[in-house]
């Protein structure tokens, strides 16, 4: 009777052992996708309160929304009281024009948004206009909320 010397056992735990200690070459994609979603709920929670401006109570009207520009738009806001802020910062009335001036050689465009709250008489708002107007600023762009009356020109 022939016995053999060779043990198979013994080879195939040899193979084993030599996998078992091999680097692995895939990558877990799951953590790199929870911290992407945390990031997205950050941004989506925190993009409203980016935005810019003083709290006025805009009229409604039917108009089309002006195109998105390149440069940050300048916003003059005449609030409620009568107050003016230009972007964030409020402007005593005789110091709206030099500061308007000195905002305009600063900008390549002469377009300017001005929001005033909607109790604000007309005849304010069109002082404001008229400063901006004689500070440089031609393109004035009046804020206002979407959804008012239409008088006739179709669906709101």
């Amino acid at each position: 009777m022939a016995a053999k010397l060779d043990n198979p056992g013994r080879q195939g735990r040899r193979g084993r052992v030599r996998a078992r200690h091999r680097p692995i070459a895939e990558i877990n994609v799951t953590p790199m996708v929870d911290v992407m979603l945390v990031l997205l709920v950050i941004f989506m929670v925190a993009a409203p309160l980016l935005q810019v401006g003083v709290p006025v109570e805009l009229p409604e009207t039917a108009a089309a929304p002006l195109p998105a520009e390149e440069e940050t738009p300048l916003v003059v806001s005449v609030t409620k009281d009568g107050r003016l802020v230009i972007q964030e910062t409020e402007v005593a009335a005789d110091a709206l024009v030099p500061r308007l001036r000195a905002i305009a050689a600063e900008r390549k465009g002469d377009k300017v948004f001005l929001r005033a709250d909607g109790n604000v008489p007309y005849a304010r708002v069109a002082e404001v206009m008229g400063a901006l107007n004689a500070a440089g600023f031609h393109s004035i762009g009046l804020v206002t909320e979407a959804g008012g009356p239409t008088f006739g020109g179709g669906q709101n």
